[in-house]
């Protein structure tokens, strides 16, 4: 027997649930079947929110001639092969036959490249469904052809409906006596994937007693499935998501918040090392000189990360997390050297001042090369008021020290030594 979620299928617009933003009442995918002109577009969304299901409903409504392609295991013959026939189709059908193309991110570039003639003199209709941001995966000449359309993971009223649907509809599910006593656990379980939800249902079906009878609580589902796996791609776009939340509250100083990103990223079983760099990073562009410790203690927890691994690394990337999220914040020397990087690309290679260089030999002595060049440590305070930029820039200023008790006093400090020059 087929599982549990290729049995409810929906073949109508009527049953989809969810991505009311799509096809609802008045919604764009809605008007576009009701017109009978679909155009090619592309579905991107998480697994098991229904996109292969709105692809094959669309094809059912208009009644046109429904080609299927897996990414993972087709190439470009098999496109050729498709889009042939789709060209002895068309002769037939005043719409143009619909390619679906599960997982397009898969198709490499020759892959992609094969279907634009098609697409573009409309031989065919393309539906693409991705799990990935299309605007990584996605050749831009196919891109360029296509609508992209951003599904949403279920939410809970729809996943309620979507079981209530599964236990009065379903030919083996209906026979069983369900009493839905509890539905925290199978919501958190199935994370927005009405697949998922299904295939618990299915599962859960198994434990019925011998009358048919079966009440879900929480205590069973979690029973059932033991663990609950976090959707985490390392290399997709989750994982930038992700350390992109746990980043911004740090600069935040939510430690709260940056304590759970750090959390789902330790659960879904990211490379600690990358973490500990972020932190780093972090360190650096956030906080800088408002604490200056805080470069040291990200430091010491990337060395210590690298010695000790998971799971005991978690505790040290804690508290350096911690640690920066409470610091005071300042991004001045980051700001500084970008401001230094843009004049060096604006004014280009200006010269060094004669002052400034090396003399190693006689000739660059006679020529003017470190002449006047004062030595700070033979003055009071180790301190003398010199030039050290180009003379084109000579009264650029690069750091401007931000309002904290740590920068204040370097400023203060700077003021005292160079006068007008570091006055705000």
């Amino acid at each position: 027997m087929q599982p549990l979620a290729e049995r409810l299928r929906p073949t109508s617009l009527d049953e989809y649930i969810g991505q009311k933003h799509l096809v609802g009442e008045g919604a764009v995918l809605r008007r576009m079947i009701e017109s009978g002109k679909v155009s090619s577009f592309i579905l991107w969304g998480p697994p098991g929110v229904g996109k292969t299901t709105l692809a094959s409903i669309i094809a059912h409504q208009l009644q046109t001639p429904f080609y299927t392609l897996s990414a993972v295991t087709s190439g470009v013959k098999d496109v050729r092969d498709i889009v042939e026939k789709a060209k002895q189709n068309r002769f037939f059908n005043n719409s143009s036959p619909i390619l679906f193309i599960d997982e397009i991110h898969r198709f490499s570039k020759s892959q992609q490249d094969s279907l634009l003639g098609a697409v573009e003199q409309g031989v065919i209709t393309l539906i693409g469904a991705t799990t990935e941001n299309p605007s990584f995966e996605v050749i831009r000449p196919l891109l360029s052809r296509c609508q992209v359309y951003v599904l949403k993971s279920l939410e809970k009223d729809d996943l309620l409906e979507l079981a209530n649907r599964a236990l009065t509809k379903d030919i083996v599910l209906r026979e069983l006596q369900f009493e839905m006593k509890e539905t925290d656990a199978l919501l958190r379980f199935s994370g927005g994937d009405a697949r998922k939800l299904l295939n618990i249902l299915d599962l859960l079906s198994e434990s019925a007693s011998k009358d048919k009878v079966l009440v879900v609580t929480d205590e069973l589902v979690t029973d059932r499935l033991q663990q609950n796996p976090l959707a985490y791609d390392k290399d997709g776009e989750m994982h930038y998501d992700i350390i992109s939340a746990f980043i911004k509250s740090i600069r935040g100083s939510d430690p709260d918040g940056a304590l759970y990103w750090l959390a789902r990223m330790i659960e879904g079983g990211e490379d600690p090392a990358f973490i500990a760099r972020r932190l780093v990073i972090s360190a650096s562009e956030d906080i800088g000189l408002a604490n200056p410790n805080a470069l040291l203690l990200a430091n010491a927890a990337f060395d210590t990360v690298m010695k000790i691994g998971w799971p005991e690394g978690r505790i040290p990337l804690a508290e350096a997390t911690v640690y920066l999220a409470t610091s005071p914040k300042s991004n001045s020397a980051y700001m500084g050297i970008n401001d230094a990087l843009e004049e060096v690309r604006k004014s280009g290679n200006q010269p060094v001042p004669l002052h400034l260089r090396n003399a190693p030999t006689s000739l660059m002595k006679d020529l003017g090369y470190s002449k006047g060049y004062k030595y700070a440590h033979d003055y009071e305070g180790n301190f003398v008021n010199q030039q050290f930029l180009p003379d084109a820039l000579k009264d650029v200023r690069f750091w401007h020290p931000q309002n904290n008790a740590s920068e204040a006093k370097l400023s203060e400090r700077m003021q005292m030594l160079w006068g007008e020059r570091f006055k705000k």
